[in-house]
């Protein structure tokens, strides 16, 4: 036959059996025989004698009789069953070579007539097993037919007792072994794809659309939906079937057992309850969850309630735990915390699963005695149905239930795993879509068609629409004076708190080259006073007024040598206070008092000396190479000292050796390990991610480091990214880095230039055709690959997406590109440097430029950490203003908006410095428009405030331009002007006061022509709005 037998599992759980039936318990271990009995019947779905034979044969044998004896096995079947049966029946000689009885085979005739010499050696073998009076029969099952009848007929006539052993041998099958477990876990992961792919967002569809979709229908086309391979992982459909038809329940009528049938009433927009689950090659799987269209807070209290007590009856299913202690346990939990649910919760909250749905003697109740095993596979569902609505005006609104099930594995020890891995959290199966104002104004606009007709309610709806833009305008507006309370109040908190935490500066590394005398060298060349280069301490040696004097390499600034005539000259620069060391540095030496070299100058010839080996030249030609070396070498250190400085100590990685870990092949990762690009692998782990590059380099992010895990589907982009913003920087490639990204490309960037273009060329269709099916092959991965991960980590990590719809255009860094907002942050994710602002540590926004005539505004974002530098984003479209204010107006954050640009740096630097004096003037409102006098509290007055403009490389220059300010007074500017006049011919004759009255006036009236010429380059300069020279000769 082609059909195999897997001898090895037939043999192992025959032992199974036999075992459990010699140390049984109660009547399994008083039977003397079993007697199972399978004939044909198309109604029965799930039968424990059909269970029986699926588990030792891995198929269902219709019209088959098995008797187990004590010391023997008779299988009666038709001649093909026999020869399947084969595979396993011991040869002579061999018998009980596997530890199993002896099996006999015994060939159905189709006349029943011819079937009495086998049914009497059958009953011939009962008899002699054991006392051979009492048999094990499982009562429940009565299949018909004349075989059937027959044997039946037989079997009373001999007058057996008979016990039922259905619970016995179910709790016997009920340990999964870990290819059955394997087989229920594919199930599971084919129910979760199903719902989530297909169900959910059927019902999104629904509600969205506001179609009239009965219960009954939507129930065929989730049993449709099984047919189509994309629902179910590639797996083939053949091996699927639906454990029930789906359950969809809805609209005040709820009856949460799964023998119910979908009603034919239309869906309802509450809470839609929905139960289905799905069997892969003869092994069951359950889901049952609770979609809610706008629920309302109690609903949500609920819910959670439920979820809770569900997390707990997992922790409960452990290995020896008996099953009705378990149930006792969470009725406590619910009679302490929420006692009025006492009534409504479910009378069981769950069952054994495997070859048969619901396991009948396995049932989580008050009464069941048996104790759990690990390798158990359960369905636990708790559900609170006739759950009053006190919101509901209509009858189908005034009840609602709740029913959540997962199906969970028992373990050794710890919580029962979940194997549908479907999130249940009110964020997830909630369904928001309108507020309570928008409610109430729906209810009039019905009333109003009920009353007036058609004609009526398009007026109605239209003075609705309006009176309610004004109202959300308004509303906008009060909740903004609101934050701008809180704003100021909250920050005067935190900053009083704050005060004199502040850190000291850091002082320059103080480099001592020797500790004592003792630890110079010894060198010739020192005695003859040449320079010499210790490497070992990174010091050079030079000798000053014959006295050769150590300086440590890190004093040295710079080094340059020449060659002028029969002279080499080694010049030698050092740091000293006053010498530009960069912004804020001239104070950072330890001594600043002391006497210090700013420079030293050697010289030697170039002519060799009669007797001499070498030219005296040569030694500063080696000592200006060594230096540069070992400056090098220095400064190298330094700089990956400095990186690593502030570096938080990371755990190390606990690696999951299982090989079903998530994982994403073909990865690129930014920023680059190495000067090259290299692919490789992101792999989940039990507490953090490991990439191996394909050169086997490691990077590991831990899932407590990430502050946000972003995924950037690929829609509209060239790539698809998985972004980590960490809260404490790594170390890879002698680098710091808090922004770690993998991502792949998708599609070409490249254009054929050769072809003749043409909209219908089969070749374009058919790559671009390519090109769609890549790019939902790999979203799909990547979805894929994020659900495993949220569900390994239990949902402690959660991946945001941005809203692209929300998303508008802006230039944080160099170049121009889409900020898109998530749940928490504000990102930019595909272009390099990416940009990750977490809203939570925002202060406020403050539009600046914002303009009638201009195209574009800036946007300044003030962190809660004043210290911390403001970040800018450039050149945003106006027409996205309004939308940028409703997304920062629902996330609580406080905006401001003004028409100039300000010097954001000493703005902060006064709050730091006089946090009490800022917040006593008005604190942040010298920002609002209507503002009166309060901006002396950032500036000391409204001018200085206005003069000065925002420069991005103000931290570099900022000291240079500050004179320039203060030179830059009236006299200069009238010498710039009488110069201009000077030069033209037209105003040659006029004395200098008409002049400048002239320009002035000149000014005034090209004032508003000139601002709009202006770039935001222009007026970054510092120059305020003090006419420039370049402007008087325009005119």
């Amino acid at each position: 036959m082609a059909v195999t037998l897997d001898k090895e599992a037939y043999y192992r759980r025959i032992k199974r059996l036999y075992s459990n039936w010699k140390k049984g318990e109660d009547d399994f271990s008083n039977v003397d025989a079993i007697v199972v009995s399978v004939g044909v019947d198309e109604e029965i779905v799930y039968a424990k004698s059909t269970a029986l034979q699926t588990w030792l044969f891995g198929y269902e044998l219709t019209d088959t009789i098995m008797v187990f004896c004590e010391e023997k096995i008779l299988f009666m079947a038709s001649k093909k069953k026999v020869e399947f049966l084969k595979q396993i029946a011991n040869t002579k000689g061999n018998e009980n070579a596997n530890g199993t009885p002896a099996i006999t085979l015994l060939i159905r005739e189709k006349q029943n007539e011819g079937n009495k010499a086998n049914f009497e050696k059958m009953l011939e073998a009962i008899r002699g097993s054991k006392k051979g009076k009492r048999i094990g029969v499982f009562s429940k099952d009565k299949f018909p037919g004349d075989f059937m009848k027959s044997w039946y007929d037989c079997l009373n006539k001999e007058g057996f007792d008979k016990a039922d052993i259905s619970a016995a041998v179910a709790y016997t099958i009920a340990v999964k072994e870990d290819g059955e477990l394997n087989l229920m876990k594919k199930a599971a992961t084919i129910t979760t794809d199903v719902f989530n792919k297909f169900f959910k967002e059927r019902v999104m569809e629904i509600v969205d659309a506001d179609e009239k979709v009965r219960h009954g229908k939507l129930a065929e086309s989730v049993e449709k939906a099984i047919e189509d391979k994309k629902y179910l992982g590639g797996t083939d459909p053949s091996t699927i079937e639906m454990c029930y038809p789906p359950i969809i329940q809805s609209g005040g009528n709820y009856n949460l057992k799964f023998s119910v049938v979908s009603d034919k009433n239309h869906m309802h927009f509450g809470a839609i309850t929905c139960a289905m689950g799905i069997r892969y090659k003869s092994y069951c799987s359950n889901l049952v969850r609770t979609l809610m269209v706008d629920p309302t807070q109690e609903m949500q209290e609920n819910y959670n309630f439920l979820l809770q007590m569900q997390e707990d009856l997992c922790k409960e299913l452990k290995h020896g735990a008996k099953i009705c202690e378990i149930y006792q346990a969470i009725m406590e939990q619910v009679k302490k915390q929420k006692p009025e649910l006492m009534s409504k919760i479910t009378k069981n909250l769950g069952f054994a699963m495997g070859i048969e749905f619901r396991e009948g003697s396995l049932v989580i109740n008050s009464k069941n005695q048996y104790k759990l095993k690990k390798g158990m596979v359960f369905s636990v569902h708790l559900g609170l149905s006739d759950l009053p609505k006190k919101e509901g005006k209509k009858p189908e609104e005034k009840t609602y239930a709740l029913f959540v099930g997962d199906t969970v594995l028992v373990n050794e020890e710890g919580p029962a795993t979940i194997l549908t891995s479907v999130k249940k959290k009110v964020k997830n199966i909630g369904i928001f879509l309108k507020n309570e104002d928008e409610e109430e104004e729906e209810e009039e606009k019905d009333e109003a068609e009920d009353l007036l007709g058609r004609g009526s309610r398009a007026a109605a709806l239209l003075t609705e629409r309006t009176r309610n833009e004004m109202t959300a305008e308004e509303k906008r507006r009060t909740h903004q004076k609101e934050l701008a309370t809180q704003l100021n109040d909250e920050a005067r908190r935190r900053l009083t708190e704050q005060k004199g935490e502040q850190q000291a500066q850091k002082a320059r590394k103080s480099n001592v080259s020797y500790k004592n005398t003792s630890q110079m060298p010894k060198e010739s060349e020192i005695r003859e006073m040449k320079i010499y280069i210790d490497k070992k301490y990174e010091t050079v040696i030079m000798p000053v007024f014959g006295i050769a004097t150590p300086f440590h390499i890190a004093t040295i600034k710079n080094i340059s040598m020449s060659v002028e005539g029969d002279y080499t000259y080694l010049r030698i620069n050092f740091y000293c206070p006053g010498s530009a060391l960069g912004r804020n540095e001239g104070n950072i030496f330890p001594n600043p008092d002391a006497t210090f070299v700013k420079e030293i100058t050697y010289r030697a010839s170039n002519m060799k000396t009669p007797g001499e080996t070498a030219v005296p030249s040569l030694n500063l030609q080696n000592a200006f190479r060594i230096i540069k070396e070992v400056q090098k070498r220095y400064k190298t250190r330094e700089a990956e000292e400095k990186e690593k400085e502030g570096i938080v100590k990371q755990d190390s990685l606990v690696i999951n050796l299982n090989r079903s870990n998530p994982k994403l092949k073909d990865l690129y990762i930014r920023p680059n390990i190495a000067q090259k690009r290299m692919q490789g692998s992101l792999e989940a782990h039990v507490n953090g991610f490991r990439f191996t590059s394909v050169r086997g380099d490691k990077v590991d992010i831990l899932y407590n480091n990430i502050k946000h895990a972003i995924f950037q589907p690929c829609d509209g982009e060239m790539i698809i990214v998985l972004h980590f913003h960490l809260k404490n920087a790594i170390m890879f490639g002698k680098k710091r880095h808090t922004d770690v990204q993998f991502y792949t490309e998708v599609g070409e960037i490249t254009t054929d230039l050769g072809k003749h273009q043409h909209m219908h060329d089969r070749d374009d269709l058919y790559a671009e055709q390519l090109e769609r099916e890549m790019r939902h092959k790999l979203k799909t991965a990547f979805k894929n690959f994020i659900e495993k991960v949220e569900s390994l980590t239990k949902e402690d990590l959660e991946f945001e997406v941005p809203f692209r719809d929300l998303g508008f255009n802006g230039a944080p860094y160099r170049s121009t590109c889409l900020l898109q907002p998530t749940s928490s942050a504000l990102v930019n994710t595909t272009e390099w440097p990416p940009f990750v602002v977490t809203l939570d540590e925002v202060e406020l926004v403050h539009f600046e430029r914002v303009q009638f005539h201009l195209k574009n505004f800036d946007m300044v974002i003030v962190y809660k950490d004043y210290n911390k530098k403001v970040t800018m984003i450039n050149a945003i479209p106006v027409a996205s203003l309004d939308p940028i204010k409703e997304w920062l107006n629902s996330c609580d954050i406080k905006y401001t908006e003004g028409v100039q640009s300000l010097n954001w740096t000493k703005i902060m630097k006064t709050i730091v410095d006089d946090p009490e004096g800022f917040f006593e003037q008005g604190g942040w409102s010298f920002l609002e428009p209507e503002g009166e006098g309060s901006e002396a509290g950032a500036e000391g007055s409204e001018s200085e405030v206005e003069d000065e403009t925002f420069n991005p490389s103000e931290e570099e220059y900022e000291d240079e331009e500050e004179d320039s300010d203060e030179d830059y007074s009236d006299e200069t500017e009238e010498s710039v002007y009488s110069e201009d006049s000077l030069g033209s011919d037209e105003e040659s004759g006029k004395d200098w006061d008409e002049l400048e009255e002239e320009a002035r006036k000149a000014d005034r009236e090209s004032r508003y022509e000139e601002e709009e010429e202006q770039t935001s380059s222009k007026k970054r300069k510092g120059h305020g709005h003090a006419p420039t020279p370049s402007k008087k000769r325009r005119k």
